[in-house]
C-alpha cells in the first residue's frame, strides 16, 4: 500500500513537471541559480522540519499510548489485589467462633445481622452463608447468590462473575466455616463506579468498569466499541488515539479463570496533555528553519554571482563563434567546470575543418556499403523517379543502373497486376504507404524481362531530403521452403486432427450423457480421453526431439542409470494407453542386473516409444513382455509384443525417418518419428538397437546398451 502511494505520488510530479513549461531565456543564470539554490533550501528545510515535526507527533503519540495502557495495566492489577483481599476477608469472617456458633446453634435470624456488622467496609458490596448449597443469610447488596455460587463452584476460592439481570460484574472470594465442607462464606465486590473511582484515584488516571453482558447487548457501534472488541481480540489489551473526541484510550478484558469474560477496564487520558508539549517544540523547531532558510538563501545568491561571471563572459565568445568569427579566443576561467567547458569549444574549433574531410571520406564509404551489401538498394523523388540504385539492385532487376535512373520505378520494376490488371503502384505502393506511417513493407511479384517471375520484399523508409530510400529483397527460394514447410504442416495438423476429433467426440458424449451413463461407461469415455492426450503428448515430445537430433542439440549425459527404474518410469508414462486396451505389462529384469552408462530421461523415452508401438501393434487383452540380461560388457533388454510384425522388421528400415507401416497399422498412424528417435538415442549411448521376430510368433526389439564402469 504504502510503495502504491509512493509510485502515485511521484507519477503526479512528475507530470506537473512535464506539463510545466518555463520560459529561461526571460532571466539571466545567475537569477535562475539564486532561483534554484531558494527552491532547494525551502525543501529541504520544509522536509527536514516536516519530518521532525511529524517524527515528534509519532513520539508524542507512542508516549500518550505508553501512559495510558501503563495506566489501564496499573489498575487491573489493584483489582487483582481486591480480589486477594476479598479471599482474606472471606477467610477471617469464616474463622471467627461467633458466626461458627451461630450457625451450630441454627440460629439463622441471627447470622444475618451478624454478617451486616462483619461485611460492612468500603471494600465489601456484599456478603452471604451458604450450608448444604442453600442460602442461610446475606448482608448488603441483593445479588443473585444462586448465580453466584455456581461461578464459584467453577472457579475456585476466588471468582468473578456477570450475574444475569445485574447491571455490574463482581469478584467475590468464599471460605469455609470452621472446617465444614458443606458451609462457606462468600463475599462479593462490584465493579462499579464506585471501584472505577477508586482506581482512578489510585492510578491517576480516569478508568472506567464496563459489563461485558451489558457490552454485547448494546448494538450501539463508536470508538469505544472498536477499541474493545480490539482487546478482546487480542486477549491482554487495546490502546488507540480517539482524534474525534482527544483521547488516548486503553481496553483491559478482564477474564475469570474459567476463561470467561466478565468485564472492560476502560482507561483515558486526554491528547492535550499532550499535543501541548509537541506543539511547544514544533514552534521552535520552525523558528529555527525559517532562521537558517534566510542565511541559507543568502549565501547562496551571493556564492552564485561568483559563478555565473565567468559563464557571461564564455557565452559572448560563444556567440562570436557561432557567427563565423573563429579568430576569437575563448577565455579560460571560472570554476573547473566553465574551465573544461572553454577548453572543448577551442577544441571544437580546431576540429572544424578536419570535420568537413571526415564527411567526404564518410560519404564515399557509405557508398561503398551500398556497393558491397547482399540487398538491392534504390532511392526515389517525391515523384517515385528512381535517382539512385546499387549494383544489386540492378542485377536482381536485369537493368543497368545508368538505365534505370531517372525512369518511373514502376517501370523498371514491373510489379504484377492484380486479377483486375491494376497495377500495385496505382493501389498499394509501399514508397507511398511510407510517406504517411514513417515506414511499409510490401511482398512483390516481380515480372522481369528475363521472363522469369522473382517473389521480393520491399522495404520502404519516409523521406529524407526529398529522397526515399528502399531495400528490396530477393525471396524467391525463401517461398519455396514455406511452401515445403505449409505442407510438413498440413501433414502434422492431419495427425493431431484425428486423436482431438475422438477427445472432442468423448466430451461430447460424456457431456449429453453424464447424468444417465454408468460409472463403468463414463470411466470408459475418460479413458478414453486420457489415451487421447497421452497420444497427443507423444506425437509433441517425437516431434521436438526430432528437431533437435536433426540440429545436433541433443546432448547425452553418462551417468550410472538403473534399467528398472527407467522401465518403472516409462510404465507410469505409458500405463493408461496399455490399460485402454486391456494389456498387460510383464517385467522380467534380474535383481543383479548391472547398471548401464547413459541419461535417464532419454533412455526412459527410448521405452515410453517402444511400449507405445508394442501398445498399438499387440492387440487387446495381450502381453507386453521387457526382458533384460547382462552379456559381457553390455547389458541387453528387449520388449516384446504379441503383434503379427511387419513385412520390413527383418530390414530394419523401420528405424527410418518418417516410416509408416500404412495397412499394418490397427489404428491411424503416427508421423513415422518414434523409432528413428529410438535409434537416435540409443546410437548416441554408443549402444544398437534391432528387431526381429521370436520363435514364439512375436515382435522383439532388443536394446544394447554399454555397462556402467566401475
Amino acid at each position: 500500500m504504502i510503495d502504491r502511494f509512493f509510485s502515485y505520488v511521484i507519477d503526479r510530479i512528475q507530470q506537473f513537471i512535464d506539463g510545466l513549461q518555463i520560459d529561461t531565456s526571460r532571466a539571466s543564470l545567475g537569477v535562475w541559480i539564486a532561483v534554484i539554490n531558494v527552491a532547494i533550501v525551502l525543501l529541504l528545510v520544509g522536509g527536514i522540519s516536516i519530518s521532525a515535526i511529524g517524527s515528534l507527533r509519532d513520539l508524542a503519540d507512542q508516549q500518550g499510548k505508553s501512559r495510558v495502557q501503563l495506566a489501564g495495566a496499573m489498575a487491573r492489577e489493584d483489582i487483582r489485589r481486591f480480589s486477594e483481599d476479598a479471599l482474606t476477608h472471606a477467610k477471617s469472617v469464616a474463622d471467627r467462633q461467633t458466626l461458627q456458633r451461630l450457625l451450630a446453634d441454627r440460629r439463622s435470624a441471627t447470622v444475618g445481622p451478624y454478617l451486616r456488622r462483619s461485611c460492612n467496609s468500603d471494600t465489601i458490596a456484599s456478603c452471604a452463608v451458604f450450608e448444604g448449597g442453600q442460602l442461610i443469610a446475606q448482608a448488603g447488596v441483593e445479588l443473585p447468590w444462586e448465580l453466584i455460587q455456581s461461578s464459584a463452584a467453577e472457579q475456585g476460592e476466588r471468582f468473578m462473575a456477570v450475574p444475569l439481570g445485574s447491571q455490574y460484574a463482581l469478584l467475590g472470594a468464599s471460605a469455609q466455616v470452621g472446617g465444614a465442607t458443606e458451609r462457606r462464606v462468600y463475599v462479593a465486590r462490584l465493579l462499579d463506579a464506585r471501584m472505577a473511582q477508586l482506581l482512578t484515584e489510585r492510578v491517576g488516571t480516569p478508568i472506567r468498569l464496563i459489563n461485558y453482558r451489558l457490552f454485547i447487548e448494546d448494538r450501539k457501534v463508536d470508538d469505544f466499541t472498536r477499541l474493545h472488541s480490539a482487546g478482546l481480540s487480542d486477549g491482554r489489551s487495546a490502546v488507540m488515539r480517539l482524534d474525534d473526541l482527544d483521547l488516548y484510550a486503553a481496553s483491559f478484558p478482564i477474564f475469570a479463570v474459567s476463561g470467561e469474560a466478565i468485564a472492560f477496564l476502560e482507561a483515558r487520558l486526554p491528547s492535550s496533555e499532550i499535543d501541548a508539549s509537541v506543539g511547544g517544540l514544533a514552534k521552535r523547531l520552525l523558528i529555527t528553519a525559517i532562521i537558517l532558510a534566510a542565511l541559507a538563501v543568502l549565501a547562496g545568491i551571493v556564492l552564485g554571482r561568483q559563478v555565473t561571471g565567468p559563464v557571461t563572459t564564455l557565452t559572448d565568445a560563444v556567440e562570436k563563434l557561432g557567427h563565423g568569427d573563429f579568430s576569437t579566443s575563448i577565455p579560460v576561467g571560472g570554476t573547473r567546470e566553465v574551465g573544461k567547458l572553454a577548453r572543448t569549444i577551442e577544441d571544437m574549433r580546431n576540429n572544424l575543418v578536419e570535420l568537413t574531410g571526415t564527411l567526404r571520406r564518410r560519404e564515399a564509404e557509405a557508398q561503398a556499403v551500398l556497393d558491397g551489401i547482399v540487398e538491392g538498394v534504390y532511392a526515389v523523388d517525391k515523384s517515385r523517379v528512381i535517382r539512385y540504385l546499387n549494383p544489386q539492385a540492378a542485377q536482381l532487376l536485369g537493368v543497368q543502373a545508368h538505365e534505370a535512373i531517372g525512369r518511373f520505378c514502376g517501370d523498371v520494376l514491373k510489379p504484377c497486376r492484380d486479377s483486375n490488371g491494376v497495377r500495385p503502384c496505382e493501389t498499394n505502393c509501399p514508397i507511398l504507404r511510407a510517406r504517411h506511417e514513417g515506414s511499409s513493407q510490401a511482398t512483390e511479384r516481380l515480372q522481369l524481362s528475363d521472363g522469369a517471375p522473382r517473389i521480393t520484399i520491399i522495404t520502404s523508409s519516409s523521406p529524407v531530403d526529398e529522397l526515399q530510400v528502399q531495400v528490396i529483397r530477393d525471396e524467391t527460394e525463401l517461398e519455396g521452403v514455406r511452401r515445403a514447410r505449409d505442407s510438413v504442416l498440413v501433414n502434422i495438423s492431419h495427425e493431431f486432427r484425428t486423436p482431438l476429433a475422438a477427445q472432442l467426440a468423448s466430451i461430447e458424449l460424456l457431456r449429453d450423457g453424464f447424468d444417465s451413463m454408468s460409472t463403468d461407461q463414463q470411466k470408459e469415455l475418460v479413458l478414453s480421453l486420457e489415451r487421447g492426450a497421452l497420444r497427443l503428448t507423444r506425437l509433441i515430445d517425437n516431434l521436438l526431439e526430432s528437431v533437435r537430433i536433426e540440429s545436433g542439440q541433443l546432448s547425452i549425459r553418462h551417468q550410472a542409470v538403473a534399467l528398472s527404474e527407467v522401465v518403472e518410469d516409462a510404465d507410469a508414462l505409458i500405463g493408461a494407453l496399455l490399460a485402454q486396451r486391456r494389456q498387460r505389462l510383464e517385467v522380467d529384469l534380474p535383481e543383479d542386473l548391472p547398471n548401464v552408462d547413459g541419461d535417464g530421461p532419454r533412455l526412459t523415452q527410448v521405452y515410453v516409444n517402444l511400449l507405445a508401438n508394442a501398445s498399438k501393434f499387440a492387440p487387446e487383452d495381450s502381453v507386453v513382455r521387457i526382458g533384460a540380461q547382462a552379456t559381457g560388457e553390455f547389458v541387453t533388454s528387449w520388449v516384446e509384443d504379441e503383434g503379427p510384425g511387419v513385412p520390413e522388421i527383418e530390414s530394419n528400415s523401420i528405424f527410418d525417418r518418417f516410416y509408416r507401416s500404412g495397412s499394418q497399422e490397427p489404428e491411424p498412424g503416427g508421423l513415422g518419428l518414434g523409432l528413428w528417435i529410438v535409434k537416435s538415442i540409443v546410437e548416441r549411448h554408443g549402444g544398437t538397437i534391432a528387431a526381429r521376430r521370436t520363435a514364439e510368433g512375436r515382435t522383439r526389439f532388443e536394446v544394447k546398451l554399454r555397462q556402467t564402469a566401475e
